[in-house]
């Protein structure tokens, strides 16, 4: 048991802080880059029915034809 005791590292409150930050900076990112790709697949597909309501884009299907 005392063995098993002196493994045990204890985590002192400036080291804690120092981890919680890390993970806090590490999701801000992911999250940020996630968010910018699904941002621009959005926007990429809205000009996308946009350019094709317009008729500058023909349609992907012949008989699925948009009128305004």
């Amino acid at each position: 048991m005392t063995q098993r005791i002196d493994e045990i590292k204890l985590v002192t409150q400036k080291e804690c802080r120092e981890m919680i930050d890390d993970a806090i900076r590490r999701h801000n990112r992911n999250a940020s880059i996630i968010s910018i790709c699904v941002g621009w697949v959005v926007l990429s597909l809205f000009a996308e029915g946009l350019l094709r309501l317009i008729g500058v884009i023909p349609p992907l299907l012949p008989w699925l034809q948009i009128k305004l």
